[in-house]
């Protein structure tokens, strides 16, 4: 409400007569809090839950990228569990679940630096399993 009164304000600036701006400021203010409730606009702002909510797909190939999304996920899962420990922890929790390296250091007890060195070492078996498996092309990641 406050963007909302101050944006008001900057824009409606011709009409202000110079003379007791707090109470300008105050009956914008008050207006704009009188609309809010009146239009029940606390009903469209969205939750977090529904701000970030993953939209599907639109449009004809709709269902077969959410299906093409499903099989590269259970792929990724499948080739983390292959790994040898600790890296199929480490690997199924930063690239499967997305965790940040902070989280997952604190989830297992380990050291910043440790997950770090243990996602790099696990990525680059990945890679050899899907090189392996005929997924994507070598790729010089230098």
């Amino acid at each position: 409400m406050t963007q909302e009164t101050f944006l008001s304000a900057y824009r409606n600036r011709s009409r202000f007569d110079g003379t007791n701006e707090k109470a300008w400021l105050a009956r914008i203010a008050t207006n704009k809090c009188l609309d809010y409730q009146k239009k029940g606009a606390r009903k469209e702002v969205p939750t977090q839950e529904e701000f970030f909510a993953v939209q599907p797909p639109s449009g004809d190939n709709a269902c077969e990228t959410v299906c093409m999304q499903n099989l590269v996920m259970e792929e990724l899962k499948r080739c983390c569990s292959m790994l040898k420990p600790p890296y199929d922890e480490v690997a199924e929790r930063y690239f499967y679940r997305e965790m940040s390296i902070g989280e997952i250091a604190g989830a297992l007890g380990r050291n910043e630096k440790t997950v770090q060195t243990q996602v790099y070492r696990a990525k680059a078996m990945l890679r050899r399993l899907y090189q392996k498996a005929g997924f994507g092309e070598r790729r010089d990641d230098r």
